[in-house]
């Protein structure tokens, strides 16, 4: 269970009623040297890309899937939102395989309709999924932001290298707990409400009734939609869909209400419990 003040002062670092500006964040070093030593806050990380899958894969070769999955199902009635996390890092590491960086454009800015710079990621790991973004050094990485979003929200950047590599690291400093029978009762109440989903409906949809089923906010609910789009619980059956409007939804954009869930995963990662 992480240290209260040293959360308290991770979070006061960057949160006030939403996000502080960061020319505003002001932390003393008495204050900063403590949530270090209780493992909440880190000093810059420089790393660059084959180091990160190098220890990626390293770690998830000594992390278990049933640790993984009872870390995501305590979660659910004990709201450790970092232990929820690392479902999708586990999937998300295991589909790598031992690579140099690779770079390919993934973006373009243009001035008078021409284009005058690119950014890169690796294209190797571009084609992880729906695209894991890869960049090529890691310079001074700011480590206590991916701390913050992940003991607020259960993470925000699942799909980029660093936060992967820094959630396992910390992953795997864990005792992981059994489940309660209150945990796997809330695991099989949200899979009831993904099954009596309508045909028609967004992942927006489901977000707003699973309100019903768990206490969370929010963002809290649409980041575990995503984590279970991820590792293919929530599963579009087609891509061929349109996106409504300006979206924020990254692995679980085309799902829709007909999909409801896929079985072979939940079982695969849950079926020792929900049987």
């Amino acid at each position: 269970m992480p240290d209260k003040k040293a959360k308290r002062i991770l979070f006061k670092y960057f949160w006030k009623n939403g996000w502080i500006d960061a020319k505003d964040r002001e932390i003393s070093k008495e204050d900063f040297e403590y949530a270090k030593s209780k493992g909440l806050m880190f000093d810059p990380l420089t790393i660059h890309h084959d180091k990160c899958i190098e220890e990626i894969l390293l770690i998830s070769n000594n992390i278990s899937s049933e640790n993984v999955s009872k870390a995501f199902l305590t979660s659910l009635s004990t709201k450790r939102l970092d232990l929820r996390s690392s479902l999708s890092s586990y999937f998300l590491a295991n589909q790598f395989i031992k690579h140099t960086y690779i770079p390919i454009i993934s973006g373009t800015s243009y001035l008078n309709e021409e284009p005058v710079s690119h950014t890169y990621t690796c294209k190797i790991c571009k084609e992880v999924l729906y695209g894991v973004i890869g960049d090529e050094n890691y310079e001074n990485s700011d480590l206590n932001i991916l701390n913050f979003e992940r003991l607020k929200w259960g993470g925000v950047r699942h799909g980029e290298l660093l936060y992967i590599l820094f959630d396992l690291q910390k992953f795997m400093r864990e005792q992981i707990q059994e489940p309660t029978e209150e945990d796997i009762d809330l695991f099989k109440n949200m899979l009831r409400v993904i099954e009596t989903s309508n045909a028609n409906d967004y992942p927006s949809k489901l977000e707003a009734r699973l309100k019903d089923v768990l206490k969370s906010s929010k963002s809290e609910r649409q980041v575990l939609i995503e984590i279970l789009a991820a590792i293919g619980i929530l599963k579009p059956k087609s891509y061929d869909r349109p996106i409504k409007g300006k979206t924020d939804w990254t692995f679980v954009a085309y799902w829709r209400g007909e999909d409801k869930y896929d079985l072979k995963t939940v079982n695969e990662y849950f079926g020792n419990y929900i049987s």
